[in-house]
């Protein structure tokens, strides 16, 4: 885990950003200890920052604290990930039709870069730099949309849907499935299609959790199912 703390920002939020990015990469693995001291070394700061971003990952779901016992990134509640889920999903039915019904060169315009630069990293199986610009073109729509709170707020429910991802996106065929999922979003929004754009999406936000049974049998020890 790769950090370097930026003076002119507190240091709070970087450990929290840094350790939320570790979890969801995988980088830190479901079941991994996580040492107090230990973190604060490696992030240069004193372990009160280190605190309070474990006290906000635990309030998350993305680690579990146990008093007087080892704290541990959790493993990948899959209730829980269809619940963040289901958010996204409704939410984001309405904002591909916001777009579509009013289509904006400008956005189409970067949503088709950020599809590009997706796809680049696609060819060169970087998975989880695929994922960060998957997530990219999404918070694109948000923006698009006016609404860059309420992608913070999918963000934090959505650290067990993330690791899910990671897990199903070097599935044969998956990386593809997403391409072809957004292209269908970004052409239905360029057209001016709203219930082609809402269908995109809809189509677009099933594959993984569709896919639980499947990732469960390949990683039983990192999955809650219940």
């Amino acid at each position: 885990m790769n950090f370097t703390l930026d003076n002119t920002r507190h240091a709070a939020p970087q450990v929290l950003e840094a350790l939320r990015a570790a979890i969801v990469s995988l980088e830190l693995a479901p079941g991994s200890a996580l040492d107090r001291a230990e973190l604060a070394q490696r992030f240069g700061v004193s372990q009160t920052p280190v605190r309070d971003a474990l006290i906000r990952l635990g309030e998350e779901g993305l680690v579990v604290i146990r008093a007087q016992s080892t704290t541990q990134v959790s493993r990948i509640d899959v209730p829980a990930a269809r619940e963040a889920h289901f958010l996204r999903r409704a939410t984001e039915i309405e904002i591909a039709r916001q777009l579509a019904l009013a289509p904006d060169p400008d956005v189409v315009a970067a949503l088709a870069a950020q599809w590009a630069r997706q796809a680049e990293l696609g060819e060169r199986k970087d998975y989880p730099a695929f994922i960060a610009a998957d997530k990219e073109f999404h918070r694109l729509m948000y923006l698009a949309a006016g609404l860059p709170r309420l992608w913070s707020v999918i963000t934090r429910m959505s650290g067990h849907v993330d690791r899910l991802r990671l897990l199903h996106v070097p599935t044969a065929g998956k990386a593809d499935a997403i391409m072809s999922g957004h292209q269908a979003i970004l052409d239905a929004i360029a057209a001016g299609q709203p219930d082609a754009a809402q269908q995109a999406v809809r189509d677009h936000l099933t594959g993984t959790l569709a896919a639980v049974d499947e990732i469960a049998e390949r990683y039983p020890e990192y999955l809650i199912l219940n």
